[in-house]
């Protein structure tokens, strides 16, 4: 049965100091999934919706970090892996096949919390561990690179490309000195900008996949913006991705041109 909801995922994490070793230098990321520690979880999360001939459209629900400020590791952790049990969610991520999803399930494995819904899949083929599998967990950075055969494929680097704000708050080299600071609430605004990113970036890459057509492309954008204009005056930093975004001097940052009927779409400028 076909997924009936998306969900953006992006984590946050610092080092593990009852893991890392003593002497490993402050300035260079730490290698090992397990050796980070889980401080964020945020997403976007859509209903899937799809037309006649199976093209989709992506109606943007919310866009939140799951748990509370307060929360430590283990919560977080049992709060997303409970929600995601709940969910008949497609997975997008970038490179989370690499970083975000291995340390989500090793760090659940520390505190014995399971993620059985993770394990399960449709068939043999068809499942969240398979690697080409995107209707299940697309990792967006997988599939614009061709798995790797094109490398050095940041994020940040294809968004601004593509007219999007990128980062907004920060970056991830300076979370650990976020979280020293007692900063966690900046630490989950910058998480959730990511996913905003990335959902947008997902919703181009289903045009560009014939996924969907442009007026499912518009439509999810759109969604995307109300949330944007509901949420700005609670949650600045929606507000700042919104106002970037309306600003960019990109060829086609947001909405596509739409066929009419009978004639097709030529590009606008």
């Amino acid at each position: 049965m076909p997924h009936d909801r998306l969900l953006c995922l992006d984590i946050e994490t610092v080092p593990d100091p009852d893991l890392v070793p003593a002497d490993w230098p402050e300035d260079r990321f730490v290698p090992n999934p397990i050796w980070h520690k889980v401080v964020a979880v945020s997403f976007v999360e859509a209903r899937i919706e799809r037309d006649h001939d199976g093209r989709e459209r992506h109606l943007v629900d919310c866009c939140r970090t799951g748990g509370e400020a307060g929360y430590d590791e283990q919560k977080i952790l049992q709060a997303w892996w409970r929600f995601f049990t709940r969910r008949a969610a497609r997975v997008v991520t970038w490179n989370g096949r690499g970083f975000d999803l291995p340390v989500l399930r090793l760090r659940a494995m520390m505190y014995g919390i399971p993620a059985e819904a993770w394990f399960k899949g449709a068939s043999k083929w068809e499942g969240y561990t398979q690697r080409y599998a995107p209707d299940w967990h697309c990792d967006l950075m997988e599939q614009l690179s061709d798995h790797g055969a094109c490398r050095n494929l940041p994020l940040q680097d294809v968004a601004v490309a593509l007219g999007l704000p990128g980062k907004i708050g920060g970056h991830g080299s300076e979370v650990a000195a976020m979280i020293g600071r007692g900063e966690i609430e900046r630490v989950r605004a910058y998480c959730e900008a990511d996913c905003l990113n990335l959902f947008a970036l997902y919703v181009r890459w289903a045009l560009l996949a014939g996924k969907s057509d442009a007026a499912g492309h518009n439509a999810s954008l759109e969604s995307l913006v109300r949330c944007l204009e509901e949420g700005r005056e609670e949650r600045p930093h929606l507000g700042e991705f919104l106002d970037r975004w309306r600003g960019s001097s990109s060829p086609m940052p947001m909405l596509v041109p739409e066929a009419r009927a009978g004639v097709e779409a030529e590009p606008s400028g």
